[in-house]
């Protein structure tokens, strides 16, 4: 039976919603824009190496996407599930969302440790016959995977602090460890202040204590600051009701995300046909991209959890007036990015030592792509809204559409004509189709679940 407590009510559920979600999402998008800040710095830095070594960290980005894409879909899962629970007073589940959702963390980083030990060389060897993309992708791929706990503990222990409100918590453990990541990148590529000259492995060696840091402050910040939720491991059980409902939201948007490593993968093959600099374009648009994009899901971030408890305490204006607010926000910043797309892609590029060839290449893409911008924002609102509302499988089928059935193949069919320019419109096609099946599937949760809120039943 759901047990009640003496606790007051959340703020999620009485403060108004416009001060609420900015009170939420701020932070986050302040902590996700300086996580791509550093993720910009460290290719910066790792582009002064070489071509070949920002070549090769580009090629990694798939393995690294799919880490991601498993630790924050999981993560996701644990948030709407944790968020929901509260919202019905329910906390014994609160508590047990916490600790079921870190044993899940824990089994998938152990079978990432493996992928890096044993499958690094293979991923790379089929990509590229280049001795020196090789050399330096296996040395970076190998660190960030068999040093993963850090990335898979930030994540999960961060999510549990934004489950309960506490954003500002989350901003500073993010902040702390992206920081420390932009500081000791320098020292320890260069080998700066006496520190060894690592190269690449420096690069790798820097992201992975950053987020060991992080994530033991992301503890310590919820052992102390979060007293909703308690940590009982002791006697501790796989909660077969718990991970359902973790797993039911969690997995399509571990599918979602992990598709954008297949995505990925596929576009670097095509791109990497026409010419190396092509894919290190790619890596490089994805650095810049992630500057845009990251406030936007900072935003989401801080609607996910607003959404979910206002849904389980049968809130529906509460529900309607954050999505309809998350929406607007979200258009307007992604039109400043593709302002920026369009106006300065050039600037974008000389900080990353762009050759002539490179410059070209990138403004070009740049211009198109950023085309899809806006359009972006509004389906990324909608994917949030459909996992909050425990649909995360529509936020799966929107995902795999766009990127699997129809970006992958409409950039090889626009490859075929020998024309690398053409393959970028790919984005513009996926992004329409995007738009589509999201009103599609926002009419549909509109008519079935958010406009029966309240409703006895529901």
């Amino acid at each position: 039976m759901p047990q009640t407590a003496p606790v007051k009510e959340n703020k999620m559920g009485t403060m108004p919603v416009g001060r609420l979600l900015a009170s939420m999402s701020i932070p986050m998008m302040l902590s996700m824009m300086v996580q791509a800040l550093y993720n910009i710095v460290d290719s910066i830095f790792v582009s002064m190496i070489s071509e070949n070594a920002l070549t090769a960290v580009s090629l990694a980005f798939p393995i690294q996407t799919l880490m991601i894409s498993f630790a924050v879909g999981l993560a996701v899962g644990i948030n709407a599930f944790l968020s929901r629970s509260l919202g019905q007073k329910n906390f014994e589940n609160v508590n047990k969302s916490a600790v079921n959702g870190i044993f899940i963390e824990l089994l998938v980083m152990a079978a990432f440790m493996l992928v890096g030990l044993f499958l690094t060389k293979p991923f790379f060897d089929v990509q590229t016959s280049d001795p020196d993309i090789r050399a330096n992708g296996y040395i970076y791929m190998r660190i960030v995977c068999c040093c993963s706990l850090g990335m898979f503990m930030e994540v999960t222990l961060e999510r549990i602090l934004q489950a309960t409100g506490r954003t500002f918590y989350s901003m500073v453990s993010q902040m702390t460890g992206a920081i420390f990541n932009i500081v000791m990148d320098p020292i320890l590529i260069f080998g700066l202040f006496g520190a060894p000259k690592l190269g690449i492995a420096g690069a790798a060696a820097a992201t992975v204590m950053g987020q060991h840091i992080a994530a033991t402050l992301a503890l310590i910040l919820n052992l102390k600051k979060n007293d909703e939720v308690k940590f009982q491991v002791r006697g501790f059980r796989p909660d077969p009701f718990v991970l359902r409902g973790i797993f039911s939201v969690g997995l399509p948007s571990v599918i979602m995300q992990a598709i954008g490593s297949v995505m990925t993968y596929g576009m670097n093959q095509i791109l990497i046909s026409f010419t190396p600099t092509a894919t290190a374009v790619f890596g490089v648009y994805f650095k810049i991209n992630s500057m845009i994009f990251m406030p936007v899901f900072g935003l989401n971030s801080g609607a996910v959890p607003i959404i979910s408890y206002n849904y389980g305490a049968q809130r529906k204006d509460r529900v309607i007036q954050t999505m309809k607010l998350a929406c607007i926000t979200a258009v307007c910043i992604m039109t400043v990015g593709f302002i920026l797309f369009e106006t300065i892609p050039h600037v974008f590029f000389r900080m990353f030592n762009a050759s002539d060839n490179m410059m070209a290449i990138g403004t070009t893409a740049f211009r198109i792509i950023g085309i899809t911008f806006p359009i972006a924002a509004f389906c990324i609102v909608c994917g949030t809204v459909f996992q909050a509302l425990g649909k995360g499988v529509y936020s799966m089928v929107v995902s795999v559409c766009r990127q699997l059935v129809v970006l992958l193949p409409a950039a090889y069919l626009l490859s075929l004509s020998g024309e690398l320019s053409r393959v970028w419109w790919a984005y513009v096609i996926a992004e329409v189709i995007s738009l589509i099946l999201s009103l599609f599937f926002l009419r549909r949760i509109w008519e079935n679940t958010i406009s029966r809120i309240g409703e006895p039943g529901m």
